[in-house]
Formats: structure tokens, C-alpha cells, sequence
């Protein structure tokens, strides 16, 4: 998934490592310009280390350069001027309820929220695992107007809502409406629960109480560029029909933070048990409550302003935070109590209806707990998108130290809320088939925030780690981005997927079209194999005597056994396949333009070649696609025996090394087969009628191979990496555990190859219907014992397993419910 947490920098390009493709070699000199050759080659020499001095003077700077293209996106497109729809949402997809604009330093409102009847200040606000919830989630959300989510804290639960109201010139109005209720036993006391809603600024902008009564901040009041002025109102708090008032206790906080990823320090460091909740004719309590806060450590400049209202109530109660734009002329109404019930009535309806108009589901006899499962995975996917602004931290091969690569936005879905809540490449790719779906013009636009990013030499960044508080979410050793590292190019299913529904116009391809030949030609230059027409990942780990076998982050396969000895001669079958599909894409983008596209056309004719696909990577003697590379299967992990240390020195602490027990050789890489073997057919480029196929779809359905009855393991239970450590602190990733992505690209490619006229036909019609019933059968089952999606599937059990939730692809699910391909 190229996001493990102990990764080393790949490496540099070498250099002349590939020249073009079928060049001549260089001319020699005859035997009378022998003189005049050395001197050429003298001069030749001195300039050579004269442009090498100035290369490592300046050499970082293509790296930080944008692309000189125009952007993808006219400016200001995200501003409520030019999409007032989209301009607030729930993009702050880290936290368990928040939301913010879509401007480069956004205002942002939040929730926290404390149970103190445990005693102890257990503050909940960004999702974090160790919270360990039972379940948190949005179970609708249009990406548009609404939003409901439930969250299992032990025995609290709680239900959020949103709405949005069009109005104004900034976005209009919103309201948030939280509903909490204990899950009570006998002999426990009555739950009182303190919630504290929150806005605070992000460098520019005021924020001030409006109305406060003793200790109880009312209202706000605030402006910032984006907005201009605007007010929130906390009405007061409510029995659960929204009628009955409930007695609470107020605290309120303002503060300075250094920024908005040190909330929660602040109203932790504020927090005081010295408040006492006493309803009358009930027993008196002590609780924690926003109290003061001292401000940050010296030398530390705060620069967000933060307005805290913590309410302390008794359960269930509801409560409800309304937001109102100060442009919005006349209202019919504040977004509150009834006229909020039925705003959210209308909303949900519009989405159940237009869910089964998009993905068919009742027709197609899915219950309706299935149905409701579907729609929450979707939702999770849609409501999980964020809106980032802010520098990557970018490390050239030529440079010493990493550098600010230029300030830019970027809105896009996550692989997981408490784990990765940032933008990763190959990931979006397989987020966007699915939203695609439901939103064609959402899918443009995040495409086109992506394309973006990109340098002038073609590169994007492959994880985007941007602002304070994406950055808070990721250990610093692994922000930085290395220019020399790709991914999978899966933007290019996506286009493949757009063009297929019509849904991409000319004006929209021909501002793409600069970059995404940029793209193309970076992947097709930097990834270049050792011969014509392959491929190889670069990024591999470089100090292979630490590792079982070093990874390849950058295939998006982690740990996905390669050749044993990393060299510039590997062949990388499943990068040779991406760039087939790049090259049919790029194909049809052109033609779709009516631009030359001779040269993808050709590249795509060669790289679907059967022949030459075997040529380079059909492996005879393993009956079976591979990778080739300088390879030996006779490697094994070891404790090494240190030497003994000097008088009076501590022995030092012995490591797990790699023992290699025969040498390697140039040779397709033994002992791993698996996803990458099945690339040929993942990405459809075999012929129907080749004997390949047959050979790929009987180790698909072998049971001692890759198949399970929860899916396609990653790795075959013959491999010697099967479930295999790669150090001593690195477990298995890649190494037989179920992914959704690849198996969402199986089935796909299963159906496809049962509508094709072929000898296989008939197996492919039947693994199709056998693997999509197990995966939605094992998905469904999981997520109702666990309340999750997960990163991946145990492939013994079938258990989740990884982080969670995980609603990036393996919400890709509902897709294969669908049957949309």
C-alpha cells in the first residue's frame, strides 16, 4: 500500500541506466583521430565536471518546480463563489465530527466529547484506534447537503447529523444536531456526558463571544476572508423529542492555539475537576471542565483562535448548533428543531432514492440489512473526503536535505479515518471508481486537484501530507516525499471508467491533456526497465541484508516478494501492465481531442502483445507470469552471533540478519506467485482464447494457491514468504492476506473475460459469480460483528484485520453488489 510505517528512501535513478529505445551504439574513432578523440574527451571530461557542480548547485529545483502548464482547475474553483455547494463540508475526515471550508486557511467548527461518569478527562476527538470504539461511521451522507453518523463509545451512543441550506454569497447556512443516549445496566449510576463544540481559525480571521450568560457562551460571532461575517447559536439542550429542556452546566473556553492540530492539547490542558454538576433534586457531582488555559510553551507563536462551549447534561439529550452566514439576505426560517427534522427527512429521502437509482441494489435482492451496509460503506467513502492545503516536505536524489515543494490544495477521499486520514495516489484511483459512479463531476475534480500537484518534470507527490493537521497524523521520519518515487498509476482506471459513461467533456480532457502526457512520459522514462518495452519499480529497500526480501513500496504492494538482490536488470511485471493501461487510455484521450496519438497508440499495441508479454515475463518453468530480476529463492532470516566485546563492555544486541545460502542470479523470481502474477489478467490484457489465461484462472481457483472462501489471498500458501516476517519487526503485508482493491480488479476481470468468446468462458462466468458471493458475503459478515471495513482479511478465517475503518477501496464492495464494472 506504499504506507508502511518502517520504510527506508528508495533510491536514486543511475545514471545512463536505459538510452532511447533502439539506439545505435556510440561510433568509435578511427585510427588517425586518436589524438583528436582525447582531446574531445578532455574537454568533454571538464565540462562534464563543471555541469555536475552546477546540477548539485541546483539540481532540486525541476523537482520544486511546477508544471508550466495551466491548472487543471480554473483558480478559485473551490471558493463559494464558483461551487457554493461544496464550499462547507465534512472535510476533516481525522476527526470523529467536524467540519470546514474549502479555502486555504479555512475556519474550522468541531466536536470533542468526555464521559464523566469513568472519572477520568478521556477526551474524544480525532479518530484515533486506541479509543478502541465500537463502531464510528457515517451511515448516509450525499457528499453534498447531509450527513448522519453513528458512534459507539463503550455505552454511549451517539448520532450526529448535519444539513446544509444554499444561500448568501458564502456557502449559506449548516447545523449539527447530536443526540446521546447510555446503554444503562442495573446498579449504574446515570450517565452525564459533557460535549464541547468548537470553531477556531487557522491564521487569519476573529472569532468572539457574542452572548454569554455566567458561564455559558450562547453565541458567537466571527469574520474571516472567505467568509465574511457569520454567527453560531448552541440552542439550549433537549430530551430527545427536541421539546422538553434539560437542566446542564456551562463552562466556556477562549484561547490561542499554535495551530489546529494542538486543539485538543489546549481544552486538555484547560480542563479542571473542580466544576460541580448539580441538578436540582438529583446528587451533586464533580466533573471536568474547560477552566484556564496558559498558552503555549515559550517560543512557541499561537496563531489559531478557538471559542470552546461545553455543555454538561444528563442522558439522553439532544443538542443542536446552528450556523447562520451573515450574507444570507432573508431567512425562511432558523435550521433548527422541526425545520431541521424535515430538512433531514427530505435530504434522506432524496439519498435512498437516488442510491438505488445509481447501484440497483433491492432490484437486485439484497436485503435490506445488506442494503443499509452498502449504503454506509459508500457514504464512509464519500463522507471521508478531505480538503488539505499546504506544502510536501520533497527530497530530490540530488539534493542533501528535503525542501518545501510549492503550497497547493488538494481535495480528495482517504484510505482510513484513524490511520491514514491524507491523500495517497494509487489509492484514489480505486476511491474514485466507486464516487465516480454516484458523482461523475466530483470524480473530475479531484483528478483534476491531483494533476495538479504536478512538478514540471511529471512527478506527483504519491502521499500528500498537507497542513498541521494531516502532518500531526503521520511520525516524521516518513513525511518526506522522494521525486524519484512513483505508483500505480490506477488515475487511468478512472479516465478508462469516465470516458466509458461519457461523462468527461472536451474543455475538461484538453486542460488535462498537458499533464497527463507529463505524466505518462515521466513513468515511461524514470520507470524504464533494463530492455525495451519492460519496467521496473524504483524505491526498492537498499540495504538488503536487513530484509527477508527488500520491499518495493513503490508498486503500492509493500512487501510483495521481488528478486532477491535489487539491480537495475528487474523486469516488474505489474508496472509493464499499468503502462499498457496507460497507453490505451492515453490512446483514447487523444483521439478523444483529436490530438496525435500515435505514439500511445503503438505503445499500447506493443505492450498488449501476448507474445512479447510472455517473451518477457512467462516463466516456463514456474508455469506462471513473474517478475526477472538477480534472484535466489536460498535466503533465510537469522539471529547473527556478535563478536564478543571488549573487557568491561556490554555485549552488544544481536539482530535479525538475512542469510543467503546460494548465490543469486538473473532468472524470474521463484516462490511468488500471486497478485502480481495474475496482472495479465487483472488489468484484462490477456487474449481470450490464450492458454495463459487457463493457466492464471486454475491458480486462482486452486485452494492451495490463492484461493479462499473469503476471497484471493495476496500470496500463494506455497510461496516460502507465505505469511513470512520480513524483519524481525515487520509482519507479513502482502504476504497472504486478502485486499479488496486487487480482488475488486479480479472480479472485474472475471466479467469481462465471461462475455468474451473463448475456451475459458464458462470458468470465468463461473469463478466470477463464486468469488463475488464469497467477498460480499465475508465484507457483510465482518462488518456485522466488528461494525467495521477493514485494511485487509485474514485469509485463514476471514477476520478483518489491519486498521479500520478502512472505507477507502475496500468500500469497493458495493460496486462488485452492484455489478458495476
Amino acid at each position: 500500500m506504499a504506507r508502511e510505517r518502517r520504510r527506508r528512501a528508495p533510491e536514486g535513478p543511475r545514471p545512463q541506466e536505459r538510452g532511447p529505445r533502439g539506439a545505435a551504439a556510440a561510433a568509435r574513432p578511427g585510427p588517425g583521430g586518436a589524438a583528436r578523440w582525447a582531446a574531445v574527451a578532455a574537454l568533454g571530461l571538464a565540462a562534464a565536471a563543471c555541469l555536475l557542480l552546477r546540477a548539485r548547485w541546483g539540481a532540486a529545483g525541476p523537482a520544486l518546480t511546477p508544471h508550466p502548464a495551466a491548472r487543471a482547475l480554473p483558480a478559485h474553483s473551490s471558493s463559494a463563489a464558483a461551487a457554493p455547494a461544496r464550499f462547507w463540508g465534512s472535510y476533516r475526515p481525522h476527526v470523529y465530527l467536524g467540519m470546514k471550508t474549502r479555502s486555504p486557511r479555512a475556519p474550522v467548527a468541531g466536536l470533542m466529547w468526555l464521559r464523566q461518569a469513568e472519572g477520568e478527562a478521556r477526551l474524544r476527538h480525532t479518530c484515533e484506534q486506541s479509543d478502541g470504539l465500537a463502531r464510528y461511521g457515517w451511515l448516509r451522507h450525499d457528499g453534498l447537503h447531509f450527513g448522519t453518523q453513528e458512534i459507539r463509545d463503550g455505552g454511549l451512543r451517539l448520532r450526529t447529523e448535519f444539513v446544509k441550506r444554499p444561500g448568501g454569497r458564502h456557502g449559506g447556512d449548516w447545523s449539527w444536531r447530536v443526540a446521546a443516549r447510555a446503554e444503562r445496566t442495573a446498579g449504574t449510576p446515570d450517565t452525564f456526558l459533557s460535549m464541547f463544540f468548537y470553531v477556531a481559525t487557522d491564521g487569519q480571521g476573529t472569532l468572539q463571544p457574542l452572548v454569554v450568560e455566567k458561564n455559558h457562551l450562547v453565541s458567537l460571532t466571527g469574520t474571516t476572508e472567505e467568509l465574511g461575517n457569520f454567527t453560531i447559536t448552541f440552542q439550549q439542550p433537549t430530551r430527545e423529542d427536541g421539546a422538553t429542556p434539560l437542566y446542564a452546566s456551562y463552562n466556556y473556553l477562549q484561547a490561542k492555539a499554535e495551530g489546529l492540530h494542538r486543539l485538543s492539547d489546549v481544552v486538555k490542558a484547560s480542563l479542571s475537576p473542580r466544576f460541580v454538576y448539580a441538578p436540582p433534586g438529583g446528587p451533586k457531582r464533580r466533573y471536568f471542565g474547560v477552566d484556564t488555559y496558559q498558552g503555549p510553551p515559550e517560543g512557541r507563536e499561537p496563531h489559531s483562535q478557538l471559542l470552546v462551549h461545553q455543555v454538561t447534561v444528563a442522558l439522553p439529550c439532544l443538542l443542536e448548533v446552528v450556523f447562520e452566514s451573515g450574507s444570507v439576505p432573508e431567512r425562511a426560517g432558523r435550521l433548527a428543531g422541526e425545520v431541521l427534522t424535515q430538512e433531514l427527512a427530505r435530504h434522506t429521502a432524496a439519498f435512498e432514492q437516488r442510491f438505488e437509482r445509481t447501484f440497483g441494489l433491492a432490484q437486485k435482492g439484497f436485503s435490506v440489512q445488506e442494503q443499509d451496509f452498502a449504503k454506509a460503506a459508500f457514504s464512509n467513502m464519500l463522507g471521508g473526503m478531505g480538503y488539505f492545503y499546504g506544502h510536501s516536505l520533497v527530497q530530490s536524489p540530488h539534493s542533501e536535505l528535503p525542501q518545501l515543494y510549492p503550497e497547493g490544495p488538494l481535495f480528495t477521499a482517504v484510505p482510513s479515518r484513524s490511520f491514514f486520514p491524507r491523500g495517497f495516489l494509487w489509492d484514489e484511483g480505486f476511491h474514485q471508481l466507486l464516487l465516480g459512479r454516484w458523482d461523475p463531476a466530483l470524480s473530475q475534480e479531484v483528478l483534476a486537484h491531483w494533476l495538479d500537484l504536478m512538478n514540471v518534470e511529471g512527478w506527483i507527490p504519491r502521499e500528500q501530507i498537507l497542513g498541521d493537521e494531516a502532518r500531526s497524523k503521520v511520525p516524521a521520519e516518513f513525511v518526506v516525499q522522494h521525486s524519484s518515487a512513483g505508483n500505480p498509476p490506477t488515475f487511468f482506471l478512472v479516465l478508462q471508467q469516465l470516458l466509458s459513461q461519457g461523462a468527461v467533456d472536451v474543455p475538461y480532457l484538453r486542460r488535462l491533456y498537458p499533464r497527463l502526457r507529463s505524466w505518462y512520459n515521466w513513468y515511461n522514462q524514470t520507470q524504464a526497465g533494463p530492455v525495451p518495452y519492460t519496467f521496473r519499480w524504483r524505491g526498492r529497500d537498499q540495504d538488503p541484508q536487513m530484509f527477508l526480501n527488500p520491499k518495493t513500496l513503490t508498486s503500492g504492494l509493500d512487501d510483495y516478494p521481488r528478486a532477491s538482490h535489487p539491480s537495475p536488470d528487474e523486469r516488474h511485471l505489474d508496472l509493464r501492465c499499468w503502462m499498457a493501461l496507460a497507453s490505451n487510455v492515453m490512446t483514447k484521450v487523444a483521439r478523444h481531442l483529436g490530438e496525435p496519438g500515435g505514439e500511445y497508440q503503438h505503445m499500447a499495441e506493443v505492450l498488449v502483445d501476448n507474445q512479447l508479454l510472455e517473451q518477457h515475463h512467462w516463466a516456463e518453468v514456474l508455469g506462471t507470469f513473474a517478475d526477472f530480476g538477480n534472484h535466489t529463492q536460498a535466503v533465510a532470516l537469522e539471529w547473527e552471533r556478535p563478536r564478543p566485546p571488549p573487557p568491561g563492555q556490554p555485549p552488544p544486541t544481536p539482530r535479525l540478519l538475512r542469510v543467503v545460502r546460494k548465490p543469486p542470479k538473473l532468472q524470474f523470481v521463484g516462490g511468488a506467485l500471486g497478485y502480481v502474477s495474475l496482472f495479465p489478467l487483472l488489468l484484462q490484457l490477456l487474449q481470450p482464447d490464450s492458454p495463459r489465461l487457463g493457466s492464471l484462472l486454475a491458480d486462482m481457483r486452486n485452494e492451495k494457491k490463492l484461493w479462499t472462501p473469503f476471497g484471493l489471498r495476496s500470496l500463494s500458501r506455497s510461496s516460502p514468504f507465505y505469511l513470512k516476517y520480513n524483519t524481525e519487526h515487520d509482519p507479513p503485508y502482502w504476504r497472504g492476506s486478502i485486499w479488496i482493491n486487487v480482488n475488486y480488479l479480479a472480479v472485474q476481470a472475471l466479467h469481462h473475460y465471461s462475455r468474451q468468446e473463448g475456451p475459458f468462458r464458462q470458468e470465468a462466468a463461473a469463478l466470477y459469480q463464486e468469488l463475488r458471493a464469497n467477498l460480499i458475503h465475508n465484507i457483510f459478515r465482518q462488518y456485522k460483528e466488528s461494525g467495521y471495513l477493514w485494511e485487509q482479511y485474514n485469509d485463514s478465517t476471514g477476520k478483518g484485520q489491519g486498521c479500520y475503518p478502512f472505507t477507502g477501496w475496500s468500500a469497493l464492495v458495493v460496486l462488485m453488489m452492484a455489478e458495476e464494472y
